[in-house]
């Protein structure tokens, strides 16, 4: 893959990132004109805010598609922090190449692919500039070989800067953005930020979500709202987006992605699966209705 220095023209075979490298200079490049994945819908997943728990709705809804039947990738475009490899307990797994393209991994039947599977060590850290992390994000668009897939769920790290505006801008075809808070004001007032953030690139927002929204008592059934209730719908209404549901706070979805299995496999039958379950739904809704506008719109080419 790219390369420690901007000021690289290609791949150097130098970084731990480059042991399944398929770069320019490497081999002949692969574009988005004459690669051979054809994917439906990509719905990238983004928040305004760190610690919302948007890595654990990335993955649970991506394997929730998968496990009704849509073939599903999952693709980690946080660069420096790739959560997804120890939640789907990849740590010790390395990407191959079939020598023009990167093949992701595969759990199940869901396809995967971080920045995590390409490192010597899963420890290393990713110590890159913005023209770096544009680059190889827009490798892991075109020189993976995802096939055909019905989705892409895309997870980006928190904000509005490098990552999410890279993805934005690299994507062909369908996509959408699904923005994850939680209740409370201070998260809510970055979704505003997020949601402005794709208003001002064309992107549609498929919907906001609110995570860890109250936490039932295992025992006495009683809910406590934790961190305030409201903030995520209430958000949604402003803007005239759609809000796509609350996701409670359940302890055994941090066991699960500790752990690296799947909450909404492992725990189909609670309340907090069935709750992804009806997101999911919500997505599909979007797209069969035809109320999400699924091109990229032409906008600004530096958000800012």
């Amino acid at each position: 893959m790219s390369q420690t220095s901007s000021s690289s023209s290609g791949c150097s075979n130098e970084g731990s990132a480059c042991s399944g490298c398929s770069s320019a200079s490497c081999s002949e490049r692969v574009t988005a004109d004459n690669s051979p994945n054809r994917i439906k819908h990509t719905v990238v997943v983004m928040s305004g805010k760190g610690g919302v728990g948007k890595s654990t709705v990335a993955v649970n809804i991506a394997v929730a598609l998968a496990s009704e039947g849509y073939k599903t990738g999952l693709l980690d475009v946080d660069i420096h922090g790739p959560s997804i490899p120890t939640m789907l307990k990849l740590q010790n797994v390395r990407a191959l190449s079939d020598g023009k393209m990167l093949l992701p991994a595969e759990v199940g039947d869901l396809k995967v692919m971080s920045i995590g599977l390409l490192l010597d060590k899963s420890d290393d850290a990713v110590i890159w500039r913005g023209p770096m992390k544009a680059g190889v994000i827009g490798q892991f668009l075109t020189e993976v070989n995802w096939g055909e897939l019905d989705y892409l769920v895309i997870d980006s790290p928190p904000g509005t800067g490098d990552e999410p505006l890279s993805v934005c801008q690299q994507i062909k075809g369908s996509f959408s953005a699904l923005i994850v808070t939680t209740p409370q004001e201070v998260a809510a007032a970055d979704v505003r930020k997020s949601i402005n953030f794709c208003n001002q690139l064309g992107v549609e927002v498929v919907g906001v979500l609110e995570n860890m929204s109250g936490f039932v008592c295992p025992k006495c059934e009683c809910e406590t709202h934790i961190f305030s209730s409201g903030g995520g719908e209430k958000t949604a209404g402003e803007f005239g987006v759609r809000f796509l549901g609350r996701i409670p706070i359940d302890p055994a979805i941090g066991v699960a992605c500790d752990n690296g299995s799947p909450f909404v496999y492992t725990h189909s039958k609670t309340p907090v699966a069935k709750a992804f379950t009806q997101v999911v739904a919500h997505i599909r809704e979007a797209y069969d209705g035809n109320t999400v506008k699924t091109e990229k719109a032409a906008g600004c080419s530096n958000a800012g």
